[in-house]
């Protein structure tokens, strides 16, 4: 980072928001990309770093402020790297993501006639995720941290004391595990040295049915006085529906375990989606924002048209969400998904709802799409939800060769949409329109759903 000087120094008038959240202005006909402050502002920014095409600040001061800034009611904001845009309107929040879907629609795909309606909203805007991580950190003189990660740090937590996004009742477990760990003295991991304990608090909920999980992830050995820890984080948040532990060895930082314990409760929690019923246990995956899933997949289903005919593939299907959801109303669904613990995870949640015509593929969607006898069938609806990268390029020209009627495809991310979409119109499909789904306020991120179909 370039030493602060009077040199580095500069006003700005913030002009837009590009697309990974950043503020954009100009300063002597070089863009500058600024972390903070929102269109309309002048600023006050210091340059950090200088590049051939753009350099990148930091806000220092506002010297006039947007009408689209609004009151931030999270104490950790601006230090927190998770709500980056909770300064800015909700209604603006929404303005700005549809803006950034047409241009990727334009910019990278080339793609000047495709309708993009609204973004359709989040019914919460805060408090609506049902799952958080938050990681122990050690520090000076034994002191440890539990939180979130410090914005553009990996290596930094600071202590949480509130958070909006996910309940009061996680706010409770997150301060009953700082309390807990200090008074027992249980050591901390220290992800330089890869010694110590304590490593994650995973905090999993549901919407409809009121279940919320525990899940402590630790290195690997026993979990000092375990009888005690379970009365006592009972007793605090008698809300708690299961707990587990989760040990993890690996030097590397995640929140996930190579040998799982269910200490008390079923091991698992149970949510409703749009009249299904769905078990999540602590290291599968599912929607993080689950009453907006409901309304990703009925925008989903009702872009799709689905017929009783129509025999379905659902690519890079994660658990089955979609295809359970849509099995009733089609001939058959076969899903393909990598993950072994999500396709087991799949099998589980069909036979929870008594689904029948759904079976299940693991491994890549290229090899299934190349070697399976089932993906010779004849396929009228194909659905993808590939995760951010995109689809594989192997796996595209092999759906292109698959020549299903209608294709609908899913997307956490309009740059990578747009490279699909580019080579499926090429192809021959037609794409009409794209609907935005704000999954996560007062984040940069957007989903979309586009169905291409041939005449």
């Amino acid at each position: 980072m370039t030493d602060p000087t009077p040199d580095n120094m500069i006003e700005l008038e913030i002009l837009d928001l590009a697309f990974d959240g950043k503020a954009v202005a100009h300063n002597d006909g070089k863009v500058v990309f600024v972390n903070g402050g929102l269109p309309g502002e002048r600023i006050e920014a210091e340059i950090i770093k200088r590049k051939r095409k753009y350099d990148q600040a930091r806000l220092v001061r506002i010297i006039e402020p947007s009408d689209l800034r609004t009151a931030t009611p999270c104490e950790h904001f601006g230090i927190c790297g998770g709500c980056t845009w909770q300064d800015l309107q909700y209604a603006q929040q929404l303005e700005f993501k549809r803006k950034q879907v047409i241009d990727c629609l334009q910019r990278l795909g080339h793609l000047e006639n495709v309708a993009v309606p609204p973004v359709l909203g989040s019914e919460r805007e805060f408090f609506y995720r049902n799952k958080m991580e938050f990681s122990f950190h050690t520090g000076a003189d034994s002191e440890f941290t539990l939180g979130l990660h410090a914005r553009g740090r990996f290596d930094d937590i600071f202590d949480l004391n509130a958070c909006h996004l996910q309940s009061e009742q996680s706010n409770r477990l997150v301060a009953f595990m700082r309390d807990y760990v200090r008074r027992e003295n249980i050591p901390v991991y220290d992800v330089k040295e890869h010694v110590g304990f304590m490593r994650f608090l995973v905090i999993r909920q549901t919407s409809r049915t009121n279940q919320l999980m525990v899940n402590v992830v630790t290195n690997f050995g026993d979990f000092p006085n375990l009888d005690r820890f379970i009365a006592e984080i009972r007793e605090a948040i008698p809300e708690i529906t299961t707990i587990v532990h989760n040990q993890n060895g690996q030097k590397s930082n995640i929140a996930v375990g190579e040998a799982e314990t269910v200490l008390w409760g079923p091991g698992y929690i149970e949510e409703e989606l749009l009249g299904r019923k769905f078990r999540i246990s602590a290291n599968s995956f599912f929607q993080t924002n689950s009453l907006q899933a409901e309304r990703l997949y009925s925008t989903a289903f009702d872009l799709l048209h689905p017929e009783p005919t129509d025999r379905v593939l659902d690519l890079y299907c994660g658990t089955g969400t979609i295809g359970i959801l849509l099995a009733d109303r089609v001939e058959a669904v076969v899903g393909v998904e990598l993950v072994g613990d999500a396709v087991a995870a799949a099998e589980k949640n069909a036979r929870l709802n008594g689904v029948e015509n759904i079976g299940f593929y693991q491994g890549h969607v290229k090899d299934f799409l190349r070697h399976d006898p089932r993906a010779q069938e004849n396929y009228r609806c194909v659905i993808v939800d590939p995760p951010r990268a995109g689809m594989n390029p192997k796996a595209l020209k092999q759906l292109i060769a698959l020549d299903p009627h209608k294709l609908l495809y899913i997307s956490c991310n309009p740059a990578t949409f747009a490279r699909d979409a580019a080579a499926l119109i090429e192809a021959g499909y037609l794409l009409p329109e794209v609907r935005p789904v704000d999954m996560f306020p007062h984040t940069m991120h957007i989903e979309l759903v586009g169905r291409f179909y041939k005449d």
